[in-house]
């Protein structure tokens, strides 16, 4: 026998109809003689009923919840006492005439509401992640999930572009995030490494007159996982000729704008606000800020030039180095622990120790204080407009690890505030935020050379090309990051395109071997030389758009079967190992330790 409808279709218009409902038990009831099933599919629940007088009321009565059932019987309207209002078939139930059951359930490892499930611990629900995925909630998400990728796809055909897919299996490439190998059995002794993005490959699209691409990619890092990471992940990859930012700025508003309104229904309005990497740091001490909530970072260098406290003034008269601070409003009741972890937050980021004063019955509490002249004190209580009961942190360093540990501090004081009730942000607000402006270079100290910032191929701010040659620290990229709440959505940039120019940033600024240049770009170089396009691209993280959508803290929530922090998948019991004849033909031997160096 054949369904007729599904869970969530019937309604009194119904009534007097004979149909086949299948599905999953859902609760059971006995009542009176009577037995109640709530069927549930994919779509929704409907109540079945089995009187005393039919035939497969004992079996019913046998019913396990999440045994496979099929049922058929007549559409009845309920009486008005017994209306469900939390269903939307709960104005009709169906009487049933016949039973099947298709597969009993065994024992369950936990029970399938949400209340109690979310309660359960995490490991054993994705090692059953199967029967935790049956829950509606989580099949709701993988809705939303569907309902995004449907909307983002249907905008970006209407611009214009085309879904090609592009290798997996590419090879290793420097300056970026750790890979996963693949060894090749027909290339014994080379590997593939799992694709990081599409990044090269779009551009050889460009060059190959594609001119609007995209897919949604598959992509894998090596890297330590957390909430928003996992080993593979999807993002929604594009690139495009012949446009500047303004052209991409528009596009990815309009592709996150459709995704808002046909996911959740909400308007998002645009065009989105921007800001420059500088004051972004200057400001919120992080180039992705959560822009719902004050607390900003303000400055006090001048001020201390000449303070009898040591640490400020030597920080205060120190080429590059400051004092800023920020006000922490209403937390000066944080426990001792609270204030050991924010310390412990600051030092991470750099910093010695975290110097603060707390306001507490009128009176300023701190060790530093003493040290403070009255147009000190009355400077930092214009500036931070300080009150009973706030607490300010300060960072004396260089402008950017100053930015930083603040920006850190910053976070953590809101989340405690959040905790206890004092700071209130809805959750449907949406503060997305155009990042920009962002160096091209950072020096790292240890290598003892520049890094990209983004990656190689991001193209220079054309006014600043020409310090690419004598003080490469100062040159902008066309790199744009699109942050939301403080979390990073995606980010992209301008290219290069011009062969020379790629290779002097390879060669020059990066100091990046010419035959390591010539292995691993060589392919690149050659196809510029051939007529590249001026263009550009973003890479969105789709798992992060439809967290955000769903108003999710992990993506592990959203995806159908992710990792766990070890990057392990309990259900598949994955990784596995390999086995002996697998390794032999790859030519590969496993050690049990790490190699120990001679000498």
């Amino acid at each position: 026998m054949k369904r007729t409808h599904h869970c969530n279709a019937l309604r009194p218009a119904d009534a007097g109809k004979n149909v086949t409902l299948m599905g999953w038990v859902d609760t059971k009831r006995d009542l009176g003689g009577v037995t109640f099933i709530d069927l549930r599919d994919r779509e929704g629940v409907t109540q079945v009923v089995f009187r005393p007088d039919s035939k497969v009321q004992e079996t019913a009565q046998r019913l396990k919840s999440e045994s496979v059932i099929e049922i058929a019987g007549l559409v009845t309207v309920r009486s008005p006492d017994t209306v469900n209002p939390k269903l939307a078939t709960g104005q009709v139930e169906v009487v049933a005439t016949s039973l099947v059951v298709h597969n009993a359930c065994a024992d369950l490892p936990f029970p399938m509401e949400d209340d109690k499930a979310d309660k359960v611990n995490e490991d054993l629900r994705l090692e059953y992640r199967f029967l935790d995925l049956r829950r509606p909630r989580n099949l709701g998400l993988l809705k939303l999930r569907h309902k995004a990728a449907r909307a983002i796809r249907a905008e970006l055909d209407d611009q214009g572009f085309i879904e090609v897919e592009t290798p997996t299996l590419f090879k290793s490439t420097p300056e970026g995030a750790r890979e996963f190998l693949v060894p090749s059995r027909l290339q014994p002794g080379q590997f593939y490494a799992l694709s990081q993005s599409p990044q090269q490959y779009k551009q050889m699209l460009m060059v190959a007159g594609v001119e609007r691409y995209y897919q949604m990619a598959r992509c894998y890092r090596d890297e330590d996982l957390r909430a928003d990471r996992q080993p593979e992940f999807t993002q929604v990859d594009l690139e495009m000729s012949f446009i500047d930012r303004e052209d991409m700025y528009a596009l990815i508003e309009g592709i996150l704008k459709r995704a808002w309104k046909e996911a959740i229904g909400v308007d998002i309005p645009t065009p989105f606000p921007r800001m420059s990497y500088r004051e972004a740091m200057d400001r919120f001490g992080i180039d992705k800020p959560d822009t719902r909530f004050g607390m900003e970072i303000q400055d006090f260098t001048a001020l201390f030039a000449g303070s009898a406290f040591k640490v400020f003034r030597e920080a205060a008269t120190t080429s590059g180095s400051v004092v800023r601070a920020i006000n922490a409003k209403g937390l000066a009741d944080l426990t001792q622990g609270e204030l050991t972890n924010l310390e412990n937050i600051a030092k991470a980021a750099g910093a010695r120790g975290l110097a603060y004063i707390k306001c507490e019955g009128g009176e300023w509490k701190s060790p530093i204080v003493k040290f403070f002249s009255e147009e000190e004190k009355a400077a930092l209580r214009q500036k931070l407009d300080i009150a009973d009961g706030d607490i300010v942190f300060f960072a004396a360093a260089p402008w950017e690890q100053a930015s930083t540990i603040l920006g850190r501090v910053r976070l953590e004081s809101a989340a405690l505030l959040r905790a206890k009730g004092r700071l209130a942000i809805p959750a449907d607000r949406y503060d997305f935020l155009w990042v920009i402006e962002f160096p091209l270079m950072l020096w790292d100290e240890e290598e003892k050379r520049y890094l990209s910032a983004h990656h190689p191929f991001t193209a220079p701010v054309p006014e600043d090309e020409p310090l690419l040659a004598t003080d490469p620290a100062k040159v902008r990229g066309q790199h744009y990051d699109i942050v939301l709440n403080g979390v990073e959505l995606g980010g992209g940039s301008i290219r290069i395109h011009d062969t020379a120019v790629q290779k002097r940033v390879f060669e020059d600024v990066l100091k990046i071997p010419a035959d390591v240049v010539a292995s691993r770009f060589g392919y690149m170089l050659k196809a510029f030389s051939y007529g590249a396009p001026p263009h550009g691209g973003i890479a969105l993280g789709f798992d992060r758009v439809v967290a955000m959508l769903a108003g999710r803290s992990s993506i592990r929530d959203i995806l159908a079967f992710p990792k766990t922090q070890s990057g392990q998948d309990l259900m598949a019991q994955s990784p596995g190992v390999a086995t002996a004849k697998q390794l032999r033909d790859l030519r590969i031997r496993v050690v049990d330790e790490e190699p120990k160096a001679k000498g």
